[in-house]
């Protein structure tokens, strides 16, 4: 007796809880609708403004696309939560309700791709392109400063052309006071080594030419980097700011190939092959054969020196030739949707917001999936009669009424007609 009654205030309990919240439940379903219908015209919202930006055209006929885009939008959002709302608690086996939430998962992704990423380019789209442009920057700037780099190191190489000038000045110095061959004077030797010498100044006083030019160029493409940072930063619509920064890009480029194509790097290179290749041998001019085969084991030595010097020339411009170039950089003009789905990791809060705007009644589904469980649960083993209310026994009690009255009507015999009264004899 003890464990029944027990039993029976625990199903008592159970029951005024099912019943407690059964009556929020009633309560909330008053505003699910309007919250449901709120969220998906904010996301539709979004949803314009993000496929306006895809759109090259502002004519009416676009305005009507992106309207038309966004309000389908909007009502494959509601239609869709208001599916799962009602039908996700409703559930009771374990399949279906698998099934249901698997098609919550599906429908989910499918709101993504068609609205959540043009709410993030609607939210972040252009600070997205800001970003691409700062990146463009950048890369810009990288790729001049190596470049500049570069023809920098080949200008150094005039210090070894000067060095192997200087050489060969010095040996026609020693052989005119006659310490090479023996023989003072500015003969066959002496005009040899004035012949290099003269070659390797002129080639000095070019790439000497060429240093006004490679600063010149190198200033330029700061000034230009100047203009497109201030571009990136700028107020105003992103797309003019795009279209001036992609004409400074054009220049920076231009500036760029003009500095790759002044180092002197490959002119030193050759003119140090030349130097070894080509060689005017003069004629010896010595009195006798003594002189002369002195003049001739001289020059043997000088060309020997030449081919050293030469090779020693080459291999510093082959090690500047064979310096990594810069990473071509090219700016690409980018929509806002395309930048925010390109530079993503930057704009986490963005998309975070972009998708909980559509995807927040998943977790109203939830609830209600839940507390139509815990309901279930509470009423579980209890009677019909047990979960009646006071109203509704009284609507109950007055309905069994009304049908006791009817079924009495129906099965009562009919009454008999009285009888009408005699009429009274009147005597005349």
């Amino acid at each position: 007796m003890t464990d029944d009654t027990n039993l029976s205030r625990a199903q008592a309990r159970g029951v005024r809880n099912a019943r407690d919240l059964e009556t929020q439940l009633g309560w909330l379903d008053n505003i699910t609708g309007t919250a449901l219908g709120v969220l998906a015209v904010a996301s539709g919202i979004y949803t314009y403004l993000g496929v306006s930006s895809l759109l090259d055209d502002n004519g009416a006929l676009s305005v009507f696309a992106a309207l038309a885009y966004s309000v389908a939008v909007s009502v494959g959002i509601f239609v869709f939560w208001s599916y799962m709302m009602r039908l996700m608690p409703a559930v009771r086996t374990g399949a279906a309700r698998m099934g249901l939430f698997l098609a919550m998962c599906l429908g989910s992704c499918a709101i993504i791709a068609m609205s959540s990423w043009l709410n993030a380019a609607a939210l972040a789209g252009a600070a997205a392109v800001e970003q691409h442009l700062a990146e463009t920057v950048q890369d810009y700037q990288e790729a001049l400063e190596r470049t500049n780099e570069i023809t920098q190191s080949a200008q150094s190489l005039s210090r070894d052309v000067a060095r192997v000038r200087q050489s060969f000045v010095d040996l026609s110095e020693q052989e005119a006071t006659g310490q090479l061959s023996g023989f003072a004077g500015q003969g066959a030797v002496f005009r040899l080594l004035r012949q290099k010498s003269d070659e390797l100044a002129a080639l000095e006083a070019q790439i000497t030419t060429q240093e006004s030019l490679v600063s010149d160029a190198f200033a330029d493409g700061n000034q230009i980097l100047t203009r497109m940072r201030a571009l990136t930063v700028e107020q105003g619509p992103v797309e003019q700011r795009s279209v001036l920064f992609s004409e400074e890009a054009v220049r920076l480029a231009n500036v760029i190939t003009q500095l790759r194509q002044l180092s002197v790097a490959p002119l030193v290179q050759r003119a140090a092959r030349d130097l070894a290749d080509s060689v005017v041998l003069p004629q010896l001019d010595g009195s006798d054969a003594s002189t002369r085969q002195g003049q001739q084991a001289t020059i043997d030595s000088v060309l020997t020196v030449l081919a050293q010097r030469a090779a020693v020339l080459e291999s510093a411009a082959q090690s500047v030739i064979d310096m990594t170039p810069p990473t071509d950089t090219t700016y690409t003009p980018i929509s806002a949707a395309d930048a925010v789905i390109l530079y993503a990791r930057n704009f986490v809060p963005s998309w975070a917001g972009a998708i909980a705007i559509d995807l927040l009644p998943a977790v109203l589904v939830l609830i209600v999936t839940i507390t139509q469980s815990a309901i279930r649960f509470a009423r579980d083993g209890s009677a019909a009669e047990d979960s009646l209310t006071l109203s509704e026994l009284r609507a109950a009690m007055i309905a069994l009424k009304d049908i006791d009255t009817t079924m009495s009507a129906t099965t009562a015999p009919p009454r008999a007609k009285p009888e009408a009264p005699p009429k009274p004899h009147v005597v005349e």
